[in-house]
């Protein structure tokens, strides 16, 4: 696949944004266990960092949605196809995702995960769009970024990407 990828953040930089926010819920959550739900698949490597750096008990789980489809830009229509495994209720719970865009995804994931009645719900992204969505809460924010499609530490472009130990803009 030929195309010119523009360098966000070197992983180095990653590495301080994911330490910065496990302390971020090392100091909200004492004591609480958490539950990190990671959505997949955008957010798996950023999950499984966050999760050795937080450095306290936690429990993980995984929701998978679908927005793009074949097409290159996302749908307003989110479906969840693959649903947790863990018992969620009075429950402190941290959604995980990769990137914040419009909020389509984060919106479906709290809406589904909500009727679950946790004891609270959080929202962990390590990239937040600059004015994404003002009706998503985030509270846990790596970085905010501008204009581009992101790929790299787990978010790709049509599957290719995922790999890339840091973060890139693609320029087609």
């Amino acid at each position: 696949m030929q195309t010119n990828l523009k360098q966000l953040f070197p992983p180095e930089e990653i590495h301080i944004m994911v330490n910065r926010l496990a302390g971020e819920i090392r100091r909200d959550f004492p004591s609480k266990n958490p539950v990190l739900v990671g959505a997949l698949k955008g957010a798996f490597i950023f999950l499984a960092d966050l999760a050795r750096a937080v450095k306290m008990p936690l429990e993980v789980d995984f929701i998978q949605t679908a927005s793009y489809g074949k097409q290159h830009t996302p749908s307003s229509e989110v479906a969840v196809t693959r649903d947790l495994t863990l018992d969620i209720r009075e429950r402190h719970v941290i959604i995980v995702e990769g990137i914040i865009d419009r909020g389509t995804t984060a919106r479906a994931i709290k809406k589904r995960l909500e009727a679950s009645s946790p004891a609270s719900m959080s929202l962990c992204a390590l990239l937040a769009r600059d004015g994404h969505a003002k009706d998503v809460q985030v509270d846990y924010v790596g970085a905010r970024i501008g204009e581009g499609f992101v790929v790299g530490y787990g978010m790709d472009y049509h599957e290719h990407y995922r790999a890339l130990p840091g973060l890139y803009t693609v320029a087609a």
